[in-house]
């Protein structure tokens, strides 16, 4: 999981925010640094102050702000978790700690999807009465526009691209180009409570597909503002956005009257008001976590070096800290097409300090040396031969095979590019000037440009015209799996057709034949054992391809106000589950 630029509002002025982060719960050492029975990394596998007290505000921030909160048009795993306060999907990820929470449940539906004609047909029936927040309704119809919806990236330039991929609906061109919805052959609606997917062909894991991004979740067509729905997008969910969100700034969002919670098993809704600051500081967000003043940093990947320091120096802080594994993989997309040659790409993974890109992002705490592209978590994942460093067991680089592999491709004194990065992570800045380091020890100059998370994997890293411009070869990214297998992993990062113009995920724009064919034929592979064996052929190719160079195994030192109640890792989204967490008053 990793989008369009959130567009400011000319009725912000509407939204009275309360953000100065100091009501309920703020401030003193009991709030923020501990308490009596908290222990180091007890919400990786369980649930810490366990509570099922309603009210409070739940206080969240942010060093940017979302790629989108149109559930249709986001990415970033943390969006997609935090929508699900506001939108109900047909399936979710299940609510609960451990395994169980890459499970999916019914949502919106009454049951998982039955297929039919060999998986090439997938069928949901809706329960009834479920609502909007005026009131309205909840109709099959509003699913299929919103599927609908994602056919056009000219208005919805972000998102997961499956639908477009795998339903029958070829040369559609979305509801934005053409109103008329009896054109979308992809969905049908036989009638108000039944949903019913055509695919090009058969693929057994589609539940996950409806379930696990906000793309299912519904949009009535007459409220929909296309571009500009994402400033208040209509609430299916316990909450709803008072106002509407104001770009960079942030957003209060409070109790939906019209959610029926005796149909949402998955969602405690247990805050009567949640506030959400964008644009903080990622160490002042650290310092608000510690006082408890803020209860959930929203990135959800963890405290920044000066937080980390004294948490793990500190009994008591440390006690209300979490270091799960979190399914992410911290990597660099490496661009086939700025960089078209193989020996030019295999330099720059020989060359690299890996040693020192793991210490950027925390070093044990921040996670595992990675040797495949697909982490530890995902299901028949294997763990893969490093390629390229048989002779650098520390990880710290090879200079002589760099230099050999520079000779290879004609460059045998290096050559220039530009690297990117998101400015306002602290560690993505630290792991791209401590590649830089490595790679000017054998001639490889990295010009090193920063943008903000808001619009990194959109409009710049990815945008596939903006990287050809600015000759950018290789950038810091992370992705964690859309699924728990290899598809909902690899497939959007590694596909060819999965290239799309804006907010792609493939960065690295592979587009190799033998990679896409293996794409194409996995889907009618019924045994899952087989699946998970040719997932594992495509990530040793685009290892082979230097297409990514492997880089930290993602785990986060989470911070756990001890006014934060019903905490615990969620393994489906990588960090805490927002949907249930709840505060002290």
């Amino acid at each position: 999981m990793k989008s369009p630029k959130v567009v400011a509002s000319t009725a912000a002025g509407l939204v009275a925010l309360s953000l100065g982060l100091s009501a309920c719960g703020g401030g003193d050492d009991d709030n923020g640094g501990g308490s009596g029975d908290a222990k180091f990394d007890a919400g990786s596998t369980g649930i810490v102050n366990a509570s099922t007290q309603k009210g409070g505000t739940l206080k969240m921030a942010q060093p940017d702000d979302f790629d989108s909160l149109d559930p249709a048009d986001m990415y970033y795993a943390y969006a997609l978790n935090f929508a699900r306060l506001y939108s109900r999907n047909l399936l979710t990820y299940t609510s609960k700690p451990g395994d169980a929470g890459t499970a999916m449940s019914p949502d919106l539906a009454e049951g998982l999807g039955v297929p039919s004609d060999g998986s090439k047909t997938w069928t949901y029936k809706l329960k009834r009465g479920m609502k909007y927040e005026d009131g309205t309704e909840i109709k099959a119809q509003d699913i299929k526009y919103a599927v609908a919806r994602t056919f056009d990236r000219s208005v919805l330039h972000n998102g997961p691209s499956y639908f477009t991929q795998l339903l029958d609906a070829e040369g559609y061109k979305g509801p934005f180009k053409d109103k008329n919805l009896d054109n979308f052959k992809g969905v049908e609606t036989p009638d108000d409570y039944t949903v019913v997917f055509k695919l090009k062909a058969p693929f057994s894991e589609f539940d996950y597909v409806v379930g696990f991004s906000g793309q299912t979740a519904p949009v009535p067509a007459a409220k929909d503002t296309g571009a500009r729905y994402g400033m208040h997008p209509v609430s299916s969910g316990p909450y709803k956005l008072e106002g509407d969100y104001q770009a960079k700034k942030g957003g209060v969002w409070v109790r939906n009257p019209n959610w029926d919670p005796a149909t949402d098993p998955n969602r405690k809704a247990l805050p009567d008001r949640i506030e959400v600051q964008s644009g903080l500081k990622a160490d002042e967000i650290d310092n608000r976590l510690e006082k408890g003043d803020v209860h959930v940093d929203l990135p959800g990947s963890g405290v920044q070096a000066a937080a980390r320091q004294r948490i793990l120096t500190n009994p008591k802080l440390k006690a209300n800290a979490d270091n799960p594994l979190a399914g992410f993989h911290w990597y660099i997309p490496i661009n086939v097409k700025t960089i078209p040659n193989l020996e030019c790409r295999k330099a720059i993974v020989y060359a690299a300090d890996r040693s020192a890109m793991y210490r950027a992002y925390g070093g044990e705490v921040g996670g595992e040396v990675s040797t495949s592209i697909q982490p530890p978590n995902v299901a028949g994942r294997e763990k893969g031969t490093d390629l390229y460093t048989k002779a650098d067991p520390n990880f710290t680089g090879d200079p002589t095979q760099a230099k050999a592999a520079l000779a290879k491709c004609g460059k045998p004194n290096g050559f220039s590019t530009t690297m990117v990065f998101r400015s306002d992570r602290p560690k993505e800045k630290a792991t791209a000037e401590a590649l830089k380091q490595s790679l000017d020890k054998v001639g490889i100059k990295l010009e090193l440009q920063g943008f903000p998370s808001g619009t990194y994997t959109n409009e710049q890293f990815g945008s596939p015209k903006f990287v050809a411009k600015n000759n950018v070869g290789l950038g810091t990214y992370g992705w964690a799996p859309d699924w728990n297998t290899g598809y909902g992993y690899l497939q959007p990062i590694s596909d060819g057709k999965a290239i799309v113009d804006t907010g792609n995920a493939n960065p690295e724009e592979l587009n190799d034949p033998a990679v896409n064919k293996m794409w194409n034929d996995v889907v009618s592979v019924q045994d899952p054992a087989a699946r998970a064996k040719t997932y594992n052929e495509i990530d040793h190719k685009i290892r082979e391809q230097a297409a990514i160079l492997p880089n930290v195994y993602a785990k986060s030192l989470l911070f756990r106000p001890a006014n934060l109640t019903n905490v615990y890792f969620h393994a489906g989204y990588g960090m805490y589950d927002y949907v249930n967490l709840g505060v002290k008053g």
